[in-house]
């Protein structure tokens, strides 16, 4: 059963550092566009960071534009979202998704493989 599975998601305090990870099973994951996205209570889903299939374009929202970066390990089939500098309004269930189509993870459509997510949680 193909799936992606979120980790690495904890309690940090304000200006720290978590890198999570996007694991994938039952499919090859540098086959498809992978995305980051979060959504903090009351709010919409919001699309973070997309990486294209083979890793040659990008894309960051302007809310994490030099702090946060995507990445993959094809060894492991797995795509990586460092983040620095966070903030108290980074706090948010952070979601993993691959799409087909790199336009689609922009978008951030509700198709594809999508993670369960995992919590971040920014506080002093």
């Amino acid at each position: 059963q193909p799936q992606v599975v979120e980790s690495g998601g904890g309690l940090v305090q304000p200006g720290g550092s978590l890198r999570l990870s996007c694991a994938a099973s039952g499919f090859i994951l540098d086959n498809y566009a992978v995305g980051w996205f979060r959504q903090a209570p009351g709010k919409e889903r919001e699309v973070l960071s997309c990486t294209n299939s083979g890793d040659t374009s990008s894309y960051y929202a302007d809310s994490v534009k030099g702090r946060f970066t995507i990445s993959r390990n094809n060894a492991k089939n797995a795509v990586y979202l460092q983040m620095n500098g966070l903030k108290p309004e980074d706090t948010a269930v952070y979601y993993c998704a691959a799409q087909d189509l790199f336009r689609l993870c922009v978008i951030s459509y509700n198709g594809g493989y999508w993670g369960q997510g995992t919590q971040v949680t920014v506080s002093a």
